[in-house]
Order: structure tokens, then C-alpha cells, then sequence
């Protein structure tokens, strides 16, 4: 009897095992699928703007260009997602076409629609709070808070290759070649200290740029016994790679048309 006994103890305990695996297996299904579900839609609306939208100045046609590529790169994330945390990536990629869709339109004077969500690191990256032009390896980079024919780049503020780049229109982006080649250059900083050094809406200086200001920054600064008070940490895009890099990693695009219609704006 003791050994039917051990036998019945030891199939219920793989029954056990078997069906526990099946609930795990099940929620992680479902977990998935709306992640999946929630992604579309934003990623659908996305879509729905790119394609009801045209712009009527050169920034809002770049800006529009831009959200196109993020649409793009938003769809084949969520086609090669397998897990809640790709296709979390393939929403953040969605969501930042969205900021673009809010540029071209304000660019054009239209209403930007309602507010949303903060990308990964934007609030860490802060903005643009006044026009400055600087002289930069032979031209002139400008940066402002506005659009205009002189600033016709814009960027929604996040992290590119590990480092902060602040919301705001640009003469250029100039943050593309480490968008595109995943590390900044070595005048990168120089760059970054003579736009923003002393921006109001620009809490950090140029070796926070090049130290990666962010997630974990504070902590790495109170390590070392320098303080950082005042500023917020923000948090970086996991790198997965589904036609692009980084949170923001996506080559810009130029020019503009090819944007039909004049649509209105979804909310979410």
C-alpha cells in the first residue's frame, strides 16, 4: 500500500506541475495579446494622421515625414514582437510618431490635440526654452522653442544612443549620427555645451550629456560625492531591434510630400 500511495502523491504532483505550467503559459498568452491590442490601436491612429495629414510649411512636412517612419517602424516591431516588453517598444515607437503628428500640426497652426504620455526620458531630457544659433564646425545649428523656416527639425526630447537630447525645433538634426551609427560623435558635447549651457529648460550640463543624464545619473553622481540635487531621472528604451535602435533611433527622413487629405485628430 505505502507504494501505491508514493505512486498516487507523485502523479498528483505532476498533474500539478503540468496544469500550474498551463496557467502560466495562458496568462503569459494573454498578457501578450493585449499588449499586442493596445499597441495597434495607438500605432493605427498613428496611421490614420500620417495619411490625413499634408504639410503646408517645410517643418510640418518633415515633421510628418518623421511620423511616417515612426509608423513604419512602429508596424514592423509589433509584427516581430514576441514578448510584452517588444511590443511596449513597438507603443513607445507609436507614441513618439504621435509627437511628431503634434508638431506638424501646431507648425500649420492647428490645434496638436490632446496631451500624452511622456516618452521614455523625455522629461529628463527637458526642452528647448529659447532660440539660440551657434557656430559649429563651420555653420551655423540653431536651436528654438518655435518652428520656423530657419529651425524646420524637430525632436519630441528622449534619449538617443544613451545620451539626453532636448524637445524642440533644430536647423538640423543633429543627433543623426548617433541615431544612425548608435554612438555620438567626439564634438558631440561641444555641441550640446554651446545650444543649451545655461538653458533654463535644460537641467543638466555637458557632462551630464556625455555622462548618459537619466536613469541612474543621480545615483552614480551621489557614488562619486557630487551633488545633483533638483534634477529628475528619466528612464531609457530597451534596445530591442526591429528596424531600429534606441528609443528615437529611427533615420529621419526629408522633404515631405506624399501626405494626401487634411484629416482630424484621434484622441487616446
Amino acid at each position: 500500500m505505502e507504494w501505491l500511495l508514493i505512486v498516487v502523491i507523485i502523479v498528483l504532483a505532476v498533474v500539478f506541475v503540468v496544469i500550474r505550467a498551463q496557467q502560466t503559459k495562458q496568462r503569459a498568452a494573454t498578457e501578450l495579446a493585449d499588449a499586442a491590442a493596445d499597441a495597434r490601436q495607438l500605432i493605427e491612429r498613428l496611421g490614420g494622421q500620417v495619411y490625413n495629414l499634408t504639410g503646408s510649411n517645410d517643418a510640418a512636412k518633415q515633421a510628418l515625414a518623421d511620423a511616417s517612419e515612426r509608423h513604419i517602424a512602429a508596424g514592423s516591431q509589433i509584427d516581430q514582437a514576441r514578448t510584452p516588453a517588444q511590443t511596449r517598444l513597438a507603443k513607445q515607437t507609436a507614441l513618439e510618431g504621435m509627437y511628431y503628428i503634434r508638431a506638424a500640426r501646431s507648425a500649420m497652426g492647428m490645434d496638436p490635440g490632446p496631451a500624452m504620455p511622456a516618452l521614455d526620458g523625455q522629461d529628463a531630457a527637458g526642452q528647448v526654452t529659447e532660440k539660440r544659433t551657434v557656430e559649429y564646425e563651420g555653420r551655423a545649428v540653431a536651436a528654438s522653442p518655435n518652428p520656423s523656416s530657419e529651425t524646420p527639425n524637430y525632436y519630441p526630447g528622449g534619449r538617443v544612443a544613451g545620451r539626453p537630447v532636448p524637445a524642440g525645433w533644430y536647423s538640423e538634426p543633429w543627433w543623426r549620427p548617433a541615431l544612425i551609427g548608435g554612438a555620438w560623435g567626439l564634438g558631440s558635447t561641444l555641441l550640446f555645451s554651446s545650444l543649451f549651457s545655461g538653458m533654463s529648460g535644460v537641467g543638466y550640463d555637458a557632462q551630464g550629456f556625455e555622462s548618459g543624464y537619466g536613469e541612474g545619473y543621480q545615483d552614480g553622481l551621489d557614488a562619486s560625492g557630487n551633488d545633483a540635487a533638483g534634477y529628475d531621472s528619466g528612464n531609457e528604451a530597451s534596445g530591442y531591434d526591429a528596424g531600429g535602435g534606441d528609443q528615437g533611433g529611427y533615420d529621419s527622413g526629408s522633404g515631405g510630400g506624399g501626405f494626401d487629405g487634411g484629416g482630424g485628430f484621434d484622441s487616446f
